[in-house]
């Protein structure tokens, strides 16, 4: 009988988290009336918050890229990131299947197998956009990010301020949320060369397919841009 009554406790504790994490994801929706083709063409990855530490420990070493949205056939979106690597421009693709409602998407990682989703909450499309995605990566690890989309390389005060507020209202705290320089202002202010680490841009989910990068060569930091 103790067994039976542990066993019930334990399905209504499994029930009670499934209902908790299906109020918070429902606290996410895209944005009503989503257009897909005024959300195309070239914006510029600005700031992000993320529950990763290991994303915030790196912060002082990432700068703005830029991100070229364009259509797939199936209704999805295709995301080219191009950034500073080894002085060269170094182009990755990352595709997003649509998911139902316009402005859901998800997206398969062939690194983790893990699959992710990516909602377009906000959008002026001509001068902003706030991304949020959730889903979990290696070893299961759950990660939750926003991101801030702007069509020029530095947002404006108010669109900072619209950020700040939509991702405290997703549970980010102030040390969380960053606003990334531009290439040649990191450049200046961080004497590492650029290439030490490797790439230093932010994608919209780390973790661009295999085989879907390719290289040119970048005679200074903001001609990738």
């Amino acid at each position: 009988m103790a067994a039976l009554h542990t066993l019930w406790l334990g399905l209504a504790l499994l029930g009670a988290l499934g209902i908790l994490q299906t109020q918070a994801e429902a606290q996410v929706s895209p944005q009503p009336n989503f257009q897909q083709d005024k959300f195309l063409g070239r914006w510029f990855i600005s700031g992000f918050a993320s529950n990763s530490s290991w994303l915030r420990e790196k912060k002082e070493h990432l700068y703005v890229c830029k991100s070229v949205v364009g259509p797939m056939a199936d209704g999805g979106l295709n995301f080219t990131n191009t950034f500073l690597r080894k002085d060269q421009c170094d182009t990755r693709t990352l595709l997003l299947q649509p998911a139902g409602t316009p402005g859901y998407y998800s997206y398969r990682s062939p690194r983790w197998g893990s699959t992710r989703a990516v909602w377009v909450v906000d959008t002026d499309y001509e001068d902003y956009a706030l991304l949020y995605t959730s889903g979990s990566r290696d070893l299961g690890q759950d990660t939750h990010m926003a991101f801030l989309y702007s069509r020029a390389q530095t947002s404006r005060a108010e669109v900072k301020e619209k950020f700040t507020t939509f991702a405290k209202a997703q549970g980010f705290t102030e040390d969380t949320i960053v606003f990334l320089p531009q290439t040649g202002e990191q450049a200046a202010s961080d004497p590492r060369p650029l290439d030490l680490d490797g790439p230093r841009c932010l994608l919209l989910l780390q973790d661009p397919s295999p085989g879907s990068s390719h290289h040119r060569l970048c005679p200074s930091a903001l001609s990738c841009l």
